[in-house]
């Protein structure tokens, strides 16, 4: 995501972040071209209120993704909260409720009216609003959302029975001119423009479905925002609110931790640690909802569920003591934890249970230098459960749906992974001799002074290999390869990685990233069961699943008996109240893979490694099913 290269660009150190994209799918960086204007314009029909003015569209159409919008009349919407509801007509799920856009679909026809609430500055307007929506037919585009100027938009175009529409072409319908990207003619992308008001902007998606040509237009209110003045966020953020409203919070958190104009770190007096506040008990989750920023209602909703269901130890509950906040908007990708906010970003593409929910994430691609390329080898990962994927790939384009259950996977490991991070820089033990003024002030103290568990981690238990360090520092962090490390094969690099300490490659890119990996492998194997895979293999021209080559591979490497006391020692600083020793020791063994195998032919291991009953298990396995990942990709490049 640009904006968090900028923000670590700014400080030279941050947390890392994580998210659940494919480790093979580069976006095309081809140039935004002026979308065209439509040949037929969309005028909304305005109905003007006392104090609301509502666009409508001319028409509304059963199951054809439909929307309302709504702007103050003498006042731009920033600094309002909006609550919709439905008052009656045919029952709708309003997924959006807290907008000044409601998007919507209509299964039955008839006349609708809804009620929107619109408050704050001290003022509270209620108005509402009637519409027809007749029988019909027409192509679906995802989402009427409301967007700030200059933020990244992303619509996506439904497929028909599975099948992509033929001849899609997109134009603007109404208000100002485009700059778009086209590479996917079902998922364009585009920066909203900038804007003077709060201002309507129609797109019209065409294409045909067993020749019969079709269309839908596609409302946004590309919203005007005060000016950036912020050195740490310096391109637009979304639009975010608290989840409970009434936090004790309300008058600080969204200003010290997801703001424009967010000059400098707050200090722990405004805004401390959730476990500053709750010393009494480290397991308190209502103080943690009532620290949880979200850019859709349905993403905090998830998130308690998660944890009051899924949180059986209470692991992540004690561990959100060591941050400020958890940030969940659909714009963050990939998530991260900051030190300079002591919050937590968490790309809610681990948090959706249904299409709906999932069509308010923003699929703008997360732009990253391809570190790296020069490099011969590459090193894939997974987790595992029973010989197969633990968790289970959605493809956004079938619009399923998903159990809280089939959160866990991702989610969980995410969790581990950037919370080890705070607590890492801020362990409970020391939150009270914490003396701040900021936990920035506190973090370059603690690491002028070598006082984390990553570098007691580092003096206790160093990696030893150099050629390894050297080459994560290609991968990760944009180094020049050297003559010698673009001739590296996969056995050269195995060689290097297979005798030393590491459970993946990305504990080489910092000492921070070696104390998170172990962790999280840790306690993804402890508490749930899951193992890690990670492989060297080669690098084809077309790479899969199935057609990159093992040369060497491990299932549950971290419990390697020369990596079992690395494993301990950090849970031990992490996590006290668990015993490191015993959880590393009760690990399952480490299974290698089998060399000159693919990667998808290595998904099943028995005990032994010359299993010759492997090949013919994965053979029903679909390799689309699961995307090739690789080590490194759920992650930022982080600089320290």
């Amino acid at each position: 995501m640009r904006r968090i290269v900028l923000l670590l660009s700014v400080l030279m150190f941050a947390g890392c972040g994580g998210g659940s994209g494919s480790g093979t799918d580069t976006p095309t960086q081809t140039p935004s071209k002026t979308l065209a204007r439509c040949t037929a314009q969309s005028v909304p029909q305005t109905i003007i209120g006392d104090h609301l003015t509502f666009y409508l569209q001319s028409q509304y159409l059963t199951q054809q993704q439909s929307s309302i919008v709504a702007t103050l009349n003498n006042s731009e919407s920033s600094g309002y909260q909006f609550h919709w509801q439905q008052l009656s007509g045919p029952s709708l799920t309003l997924v959006i409720a807290d907008s000044p856009v409601l998007p919507f679909v209509a299964t039955a026809s008839g006349d609708y009216r809804f009620q929107l609430t619109v408050s704050g500055k001290g003022v509270t307007y209620v108005e509402d609003i009637s519409l027809n929506v007749t029988d019909g037919e027409g192509l679906n585009v995802r989402l009427d959302h409301q967007v700030v100027e200059g933020g990244d938009v992303s619509l996506r175009l439904d497929r028909e029975n599975g099948g992509i529409p033929q001849n899609i072409t997109w134009c603007i319908a109404y208000g100002p001119d485009v700059e778009m990207k086209l590479d996917n003619t079902e998922v364009p992308l585009f920066t909203a423009p900038q804007t003077v008001t709060d201002t309507l902007l129609i797109v019209r998606a065409t294409g045909s479905i067993n020749g019969v040509e079709m269309a839908d237009d596609v409302s946004l209110l590309v919203t005007n925002e005060a000016s950036i003045t912020s050195t740490y966020f310096t391109t637009p953020v979304a639009r975010t609110h608290l989840y409970r409203e009434n936090s004790p919070w309300r008058e600080v958190l969204q200003n010290c931790v997801y703001s424009n104009q967010l000059g400098d770190s707050c200090s722990l007096t405004t805004l401390p640690l959730i476990g500053q506040e709750t010393t009494e008990n480290d397991a308190d989750k209502e103080a943690i909802m009532n620290r949880v920023l979200v850019s859709h209602d349905w993403m905090g909703e998830n998130f308690e569920a998660f944890l009051n269901t899924l949180d059986s130890q209470s692991d992540f509950a004690k561990l959100l003591q060591s941050v400020t906040a958890i940030v969940i908007s659909y714009d963050v990708r990939p998530s991260f934890y900051w030190v300079v906010t002591g919050a937590i970003y968490l790309d809610p593409e681990d948090l959706w249970l249904t299409a709906v929910q999932r069509d308010t994430i923003n699929e703008a691609p997360d732009y990253r230098s391809a570190y790296g390329e020069d490099l011969q080898f590459l090193v894939p990962w997974r987790y595992v459960k029973d010989n197969d994927y633990a968790s289970i790939y959605r493809d956004r384009a079938l619009r399923q749906s998903r159990t809280l259950a089939e959160l866990e996977p991702d989610l969980a490991s995410l969790l581990y992974h950037e919370l080890a991070h705070a607590n890492d820089y801020f362990p409970r033990s020391i939150h009270s001799s914490l003396t701040g003024p900021t936990l920035l002030d506190d973090y370059s103290k603690r690491s002028n002074n070598q006082a984390l568990g990553s570098d007691q981690l580092a003096v206790l238990y160093p990696l030893q290999s150099a050629e390894m360090m050297s080459l994560a520092g290609v991968r990760f962090l944009g180094d020049t390869a050297t003559a010698t490390e673009k001739a590296y094969v996969p056995s050269d690099v195995s060689g290097f990685f297979s005798p030393d300490r590491a459970n993946d490659f990305y504990n080489y890119s910092t000492s921070r990233e070696d104390a998170a990996m172990l962790f999280e492998e840790t306690m993804m194997s402890y508490r749930l069961g899951i193992q890690r895979d990670v492989a060297i293999t080669d690098k084809p021209a077309v790479i899969s699943a199935s057609t990159v080559t093992v040369d060497w591979g491990e299932r549950g490497r971290v419990a390697d008996a020369d990596i079992q006391p690395r494993a301990a020692m950090i849970i031990n600083y992490l996590m006290p109240e668990l015993d490191g020793s015993a959880i590393a020791a009760s690990l399952p063994t480490p299974v290698s893979m089998r060399a000159g195998e693919s990667w998808l032919s290595n998904l099943v291991l028995s005990d032994s490694s010359n299993s010759k009953n492997a090949p013919q298990m994965i053979q029903s396995l679909d390799e689309t099913a699961h995307p090739l990942q690789l080590s490194g990709d759920r992650h930022p490049q982080a600089l320290q």
